[in-house]
């Protein structure tokens, strides 16, 4: 998408809502973020015009991250989608669609913002209250005796983002390392609070899909040169570790300010070195086995610790210092003195494992809640896109732990709830009018304006220009290929709704989505059915929605 006009600097302005330039970029940010929403979004590549890779996504997180937006309107909206999904990971361009159609829609209105405040505020609280109850019937609470909620709530996702380029059988693939990848990381023995572990991704680019792997503990890669050099490793117990997250490279760069004295006839060089003899013949006489280093180890010491049968494992990178220390036990080593034998860590085992062309060292815990999953997908663009899918997805089933629910996925929610917000008004306005100070036009204008931001979301998950229907039992919604006839048996052409817990061959009824009709009570309490169908069922992440 080209830019509409030259990226300016932030200013103070005051002006109304309401102006030609404010609706036109909202309209461009709503088209920009509802072409890329669902399973048929269009994907979108970002270049920023000086150079550099070209990133082709149509995830709101890396969208908005490549879309620098000038507008003061536009920059309020981007914020609140970024912080949406910094802490919840999934439901940006849910949330961005969302915020735009309901600005666009009461700009039209007429109101003053303190009547679209107060009101929009109030059917919001309907919806979040109905959907935290036990009658809501696009809930479904998470049993995890079994895998079948959280497997399809993994597999909504994936699918959810076609620029990972998967079919199915890799999404089935995928989505079962993330769900044996999450159930690694929480400990054995949960108490009431419980501290997850971590999932390290492990990156393997230009290699089959369906090779992905979850291994418990970390994998370090390694040049097949160093590994020539350690090998072969033979141990019968277990191996202690020395975890070292200062340079132990014999330079002077991490010494801090301030002035250094050297007595004349000293060498530096020397004397680092003869300090890092004397931290390696430290190790040797702790019987350390296992020496990782955050940074660069010197070639000489390494020497000296492979002589004595040490592995020394230098340029790990800060991002491993922590789950290395999770997983060994081990303190991070600051400084070059005598070492506190309380600093040292152990592993259950090391060993050698070959993906593709790279080596890696295999960390085997005692017990921990670390794992790798190495990700394999044909080409960078598209792995880029899979690690960022499979971190929301790992990220949403940590979130039912907290929250043990779902919510019905493919735009029966947003569909349902419309019926249930036009129903729940029309029959009981009193306590809206009363607590809230407003006259019945004025409710009417907003639950129909937030009513049509709702379905206009559900609308978007349409992009090949197929018609919408609802049903008049549960307000689910049902997608229709383009250019009917006009007579037409709803049933030989609908198969399940967007979700998939309901079939056409139920005796139904529909409507085309936006059509003016009565308001109607849907159907609540969501049926044992849904349990039993829900390998099949499209779910969404009850949190971050």
């Amino acid at each position: 998408m080209s830019r509409l006009e030259a990226k300016k600097p932030s200013i103070c302005r005051s002006e109304p809502l309401t102006g030609e330039r404010t609706r036109a970029s909202l309209a461009a940010l709503r088209g920009l973020v509802t072409s890329c929403y669902g399973p048929a979004g269009r994907l979108k590549q970002l270049h920023n015009g000086r150079g550099g890779s070209v990133v082709t996504t149509s995830q709101s997180a890396a969208l908005l991250a490549g879309l620098p937006v000038s507008h003061p309107v536009l920059k309020v909206l981007t914020a609140a989608v970024r912080n949406h999904v910094a802490c919840f990971s999934d439901g940006g361009l849910f949330t961005a669609i969302l915020c735009c159609n309901l600005v666009e829609n009461v700009q039209r209105l007429g109101l003053t913002p303190t009547t679209v405040i107060k009101l929009n505020k109030h059917l919001l609280s309907l919806c979040t209250s109905y959907l935290k109850s036990e009658v809501c019937a696009c809930r479904i609470p998470v049993d995890f005796s079994s895998t079948q909620i959280l497997l399809s709530l993994v597999r909504s996702i994936l699918t959810s983002k076609p620029a990972c380029m998967l079919i199915a059988k890799e999404v089935d693939h995928i989505s079962t390392l993330i769900l044996r990848a999450f159930l690694l990381t929480i400990p054995e023995n949960a108490q009431e609070h419980i501290i997850l572990g971590k999932s390290i991704i492990v990156p393997l680019k230009g290699q089959r899909v369906i090779d992905s792997a979850v291994l418990p503990g970390i994998l370090i890669e390694v040049s097949e040169v160093q590994l020539m050099k350690i090998l072969p490793i033979k141990k019968s117990d277990s191996f202690k570790v020395a975890l070292f997250g200062v340079s132990l490279s014999g330079d002077l760069s991490d010494t801090g300010e301030g002035t250094l004295l050297v007595s004349y006839g000293v060498s530096l060089e020397n004397a680092a070195l003869d300090q890092l003899f004397n931290l390696g013949k430290q190790l040797v006489s702790d019987h350390v086995d296992l020496v990782l280093c955050q940074k660069v180890i010197h070639p000489s010491l390494k020497q000296f610790l492979r002589t004595h049968h040490v592995i020394a494992v230098d340029r790990i990178g800060v991002s491993l210092m922590e789950p290395l220390s999770k997983v060994t036990g081990a303190w991070p080593i600051g400084s070059l003195g005598s070492i506190s034998p309380s600093s040292y860590g152990s592993i259950k085992d090391l060993c050698i494992a070959k993906f593709g062309c790279k080596h890696f060292f295999h960390l085997i815990p005692n017990k921990t809640t670390i794992c790798s999953l190495l990700l394999c997908n044909r080409n960078d663009t598209a792995w880029d896109e899979l690690k960022l899918t499979c971190q929301t997805a790992l990220h949403a089933l940590q979130l039912t732990i907290k929250d043990p629910y779902v919510l019905l996925g493919g735009g029966c929610t947003e569909t349902h709830l419309v019926a249930y917000i036009r129903h729940k008004t029309h029959n009981e306005p009193e306590s809206v009018l009363q607590d809230e100070r407003c006259s019945q036009t004025e409710l009417q204008l907003i639950t129909d304006a937030f009513c049509s931001a709702l379905e206009s979301l559900a609308g978007s998950l349409e992009h090949d220009g197929g018609e919408i229907l609802t049903d008049s039992k549960y307000g689910h919604f049902w997608s229709v290929q383009a250019n009917l006839p006009s007579a037409v048996n709803w049933p030989d052409l609908l198969s399940r709704c967007g979700c998939g817990l309901y079939s056409s061959q139920e005796e139904l009824s529909w409507s085309f989505l936006r059509s003016v009709r009565h308001p109607f009570p849907p159907q609540t309490c969501l049926s044992c059915e849904a349990t039993g169908s829900a390998s099949t069922l499209t779910l969404d992440c009850f949190t971050a929605k």
